[in-house]
């Protein structure tokens, strides 16, 4: 990668963390351009140069998300154990929580206001994706690798469990009485969430190295 390639790259980085911290603290209609130039130390015509409008900016953030978020699960095949990928997405998911819980409350507040920033992204791309994933989880109770369930309600159930700990972070940080989660307290949780998890689909928990 050239040395300009390289400076585009971290440019169009640091517009995507500001946007999400502006988009997380403000919502879409209180965050503005300026402000989240302001915050990436950058001059305006920048962020039109490289995401064109507020709109487009906003996708990207969420769609950079979602990408995060599902990677582990989308390079997944029929040939894996089950009991690996499953352990493994349940744990990077959470760490994401744990580490970006901005992202995630941003996302979360742009569904329950009804998606309409990202409704044609989730029918069109997020739906093909899931329905793929949701033929693999399939394929491996069909093969016998793990017991029936319905795979869509999994995958729900991990999506959720995983992100309450970011989208909840304050009631959690309360109610545990402290003032951060920490690495103990994510290994902690993903032991819990995963072992239980993998009991209703018939699998152990995968053996820590």
């Amino acid at each position: 990668m050239s040395k300009r390639q390289n400076n585009r790259e971290e440019v169009f980085v640091k517009i995507l963390d500001a946007a999400e911290i502006e988009f997380g603290l403000k919502g879409y209609n209180g965050a503005s351009l300026q402000h989240i130039a302001e915050r990436a130390g950058l001059p305006k015509p920048n962020i039109i140069y490289y995401f064109q409008s507020k709109a487009n900016l906003y996708k990207q953030v969420l769609d950079q998300t979602l990408m995060g978020w599902n990677d582990l699960l989308d390079q997944a095949s029929i040939d894996d154990d089950p009991a690996q990928v499953l352990d493994g997405f349940i744990r990077v998911k959470l760490k994401q929580s744990f580490e970006k819980s901005v992202a995630s409350r941003l996302f979360a507040m742009e569904v329950i206001g009804g998606a309409n920033h990202i409704g044609d992204y989730l029918k069109e791309e997020l739906r093909p994706w899931f329905m793929s994933r949701v033929a693999l989880l399939q394929g491996w109770m069909d093969a016998g690798k793990m017991q029936q369930r319905d795979p869509a309600s999994l995958i729900y159930m991990i999506w959720s469990t995983t992100q309450h700990y970011a989208d909840f972070e304050a009631q959690i940080l309360a109610l545990n009485g402290t003032e951060s989660l920490n690495e103990e307290d994510l290994k902690r949780v993903g032991d819990t969430i995963s072992s239980i998890i993998l009991a209703g689909c018939g699998l152990s928990l995968p053996t820590q190295s």
